[in-house]
């Protein structure tokens, strides 16, 4: 199923939704602008003090603007250069489009007290394949300030955009919009690009740990083992739903299994729903946190319909790091059961071949894929460190706290690559061991393609265009339906 186009409308978008535009093609398309509208005439009445309209802001919060010096509209363009700063390589496109549209959609839930012209704006950049040259490191989860500074000089033509691919246009071409006095703030005041990451990664995994039932299911058939502790009424003992869904989805996966002459098998397979089940309890969880900020009015301060200029601290990004921590560490955990199964694909005693699915005793076979899924396994577990339990104070200790959510989605992001290895190589031995036993039907589960088992040869050779060819299926398993992705 294709979808051609996302409606933003302030409400109702989602990570899946980011994912399509960003990565999968469709378009952005903006919805009803009224209650942006509403915000951007009501911010202009009011008598202040506002913060970043009539003040400075940070620990210069008690300066009034006209005591700067300084214009209206030249204050506004030297928040914006000033906070243009970031350091580090350039994001890629997918991550900044995310940015793009997340920010859009939030404007448009109101509150802000910007044009609501500027959501066409990024819509037209996101549409047209113009990107801020947004910069990796400038945030620490109170507000994006340096990318969103980057993509308003970039609107005002301060800054040229980069084209699809990377090329930066040379300051021609991209759309245009002028900010008007007191936008500068309200528009880089939000935690888009954090935002745009975090959905982004919680839709990947969504897919990933979809996918890695499917996995799971092929070694379950290579080494036989018992679906006892998938059966209904084991999952009527211990009722968490995540756990029921995984064990009902693997459970419709096997086929009609037959005696396995094991009273019981490792973890790997018999904590299988309980481990994988909690970890998909936990996407849903950072789904939810996720999709509630994108459609928040989380602006500082909030422009509301009685008439009056609410400063808060909406753009706090803890809920957010939290849901992601806890999302990394359940990744980890049901990474770890795929690094076990792999461990007793390897053993004779469950598979009845000879040990480390060789063609023969005394050769090294499979062997080095523990190597690599330990590998792939260390890096999540280090990835999983929580970022909620450090703390900074900066600007003069004006903003003594901070959420840290940058660095909860960025980490979340870099966790897709290792555990994608880690099924890889978990998915590469049941495909042989299946092979060797002569098990030519895979477990009923169409939405990993890999019916032919990757051509694999039983004499030892070099696994990795194997390991590649099983990540990129898993990587592309089930997003089929979005249609063709950019840059692929």
């Amino acid at each position: 199923m294709n979808h051609p186009h996302v409606l933003l409308d302030g409400d109702h978008l989602t990570c899946a939704q980011v994912y399509q535009v960003a990565v999968a093609g469709a378009r952005a398309e903006v919805g009803d602008t009224g209650r942006a509208r509403a915000a951007w005439q009501l911010a202009a009445t009011l008598p202040g003090p506002v913060y970043g309209r009539h003040t400075g802001v940070g620990a210069n919060v008690a300066v009034m603007s006209e005591d700067t010096g300084l214009r209206e509209n030249a204050l506004d363009l030297d928040l914006l250069r000033s906070h243009a700063g970031g350091a580090g390589p350039l994001i890629d496109e997918e991550r900044a489009r995310a940015t793009l549209v997340v920010r859009a959609n939030q404007i448009l839930r109101g509150g802000s007290g910007i044009d609501p012209g500027v959501t066409h704006a990024l819509a037209d950049a996101v549409n047209h394949g113009f990107t801020p040259p947004m910069r990796t490191y400038g945030a620490v989860g109170t507000g994006d300030l340096a990318a969103l500074a980057t993509a308003a000089l970039c609107l005002l033509g301060e800054l040229p955009w980069r084209q699809a691919g990377g090329r930066p246009t040379g300051g021609e071409g991209g759309p245009r919009f002028a900010l008007g006095y007191g936008e500068a703030l309200p528009f880089i005041s939000s935690g888009a690009a954090t935002l745009g990451d975090a959905a982004l990664a919680c839709h990947r995994l969504r897919r990933l740990l979809t996918t890695a039932i499917s996995v799971a299911a092929r070694s379950f058939v290579a080494v036989d083992a018992s679906v006892e502790p998938l059966a209904a009424a084991v999952q009527e003992g211990r009722p968490h739903p995540g756990q029921a869904a995984v064990a009902t989805l693997l459970r419709a996966s096997l086929p009609v299994p037959g005696p396995t002459g094991r009273v019981q098998d490792p973890y790997g397979f018999r904590a299988f729903a309980q481990v994988h089940g909690a970890a998909m309890e936990a996407m849903a969880r950072a789904e939810q946190v996720v999709e509630v900020d994108m459609n928040a009015a989380a602006e500082n301060p909030l422009i509301g319909g009685d008439g009056h200029a609410w400063h808060n601290g909406n753009f706090h990004s803890g809920p957010v790091a939290l849901a992601l921590d806890g999302l990394r560490a359940a990744v980890a955990q049901t990474a770890a059961l795929s690094a076990a199964r792999l461990g007793a694909l390897m053993e004779p005693r469950y598979t009845g071949l000879a040990p480390f699915l060789a063609e023969a005793p005394g050769r090294s076979g499979m062997m080095i894929l523990e190597y690599v899924a330990q590998d792939a396994l260390a890096e999540l577990r280090f990835l999983a460190q929580p970022v909620t339990t450090g703390s900074t104070v900066i600007s003069r200790g004006a903003e003594d706290h901070a959420g840290f959510g940058t660095h909860a989605a960025r980490r979340t992001l870099e966790a897709i690559r290792p555990l994608e290895v880690l099924l890889a190589c978990e998915l590469v031995a049941a495909m042989r061991a299946m092979r060797l036993r002569g098990i030519h039907q895979p477990p009923g589960d169409p939405d990993l393609d890999l019916s032919d088992p990757l051509g694999l040869p039983v004499q030892d050779h070099s696994l990795d265009a194997d390991l590649e060819a099983a990540r990129l299926a898993i990587s592309l398993a089930g997003d089929r339906e979005l249609g063709p992705a950019r840059g692929r």
